[in-house]
């Protein structure tokens, strides 16, 4: 009679713990799938954020340079300009074998701080042209010449807006082709992953293969036992 009273009673414990259970599980994950689920969407949030951070920003050195260009007001600050572009050309050049995936991009802002070069060496030589027509405009003054003397002046404020005007211009040029490039890289990107989907889609798994191949192969056994029995 014990016993009796012992298994029911181990089957009733055990019910009520069941029932425990399921009404456990109907109230929703417990506390440690919730810190698990939180912990895999940080590691993730965190993975994201490691790789927008690391990502390099190839076109912001072509529109430093021209900046730097632009802000030059001696000969010697347009070369200090000249220098820091070489200076980001080699070092894009080396990126460009570490990172063939955006050889495009870094060859486009490799062209841009070539123009920079360029045009520090014309920057140069319009300075010099300025420096000898103001040196000019004030022999002319004080020679009591004004007419001519102002007419100088005119001349070279003239020349001289319109070089700065130029120069804001090449920096609005590089904005600009930064933009560009970074769009042609997201395109070529989106494609490059909608190509691999295709690809994964119509391309069936190692699994998939081997079980058409075994269902293939199973009739093709089964049609030669038949011709040997037959035999």
């Amino acid at each position: 009679m014990d016993a009796i009273s012992g298994v029911s009673g181990a089957g009733s414990q055990y019910q009520a713990q069941l029932r425990k259970a399921e009404e456990k599980q109907k109230e929703g994950p417990d506390i440690y799938e919730m810190m698990r689920d939180a912990k895999e969407k940080a590691e993730a949030a965190r993975e994201k954020f490691q790789s927008l951070k690391s990502k390099p920003r190839y076109g912001d050195a072509p529109i430093e340079a021209h900046a730097r260009l632009a802000r030059a007001k001696r000969p010697s600050e347009v070369n200090a300009a000249a220098g820091y572009a070489r200076r980001q050309i080699t070092r894009l050049k080396a990126a460009k074998r570490q990172d063939p995936d955006n050889a495009k991009r870094i060859q486009a802002a490799i062209n841009q701080l070539q123009k920079a070069v360029n045009r520090a060496g014309k920057k140069c030589r319009e300075l010099e042209k300025e420096k000898v027509a103001e040196a000019r405009q004030k022999r002319l003054a004080e020679e009591h010449r004004s007419r001519e003397a102002r007419r100088q002046k005119q001349e070279l404020r003239r020349k001289q807006a319109a070089r700065m005007l130029r120069e804001s211009g090449y920096i609005r040029e590089a904005e600009i082709d930064n933009r560009m490039q970074s769009h042609i890289s997201a395109t070529q990107m989106e494609l490059r992953e909608q190509a691999q989907k295709l690809a994964e889609t119509f391309q069936p798994s190692p699994e998939a293969a081997a079980a058409g191949y075994a269902g293939t192969a199973a009739p093709a056994t089964e049609t030669g036992t038949e011709l040997n029995l037959e035999a």
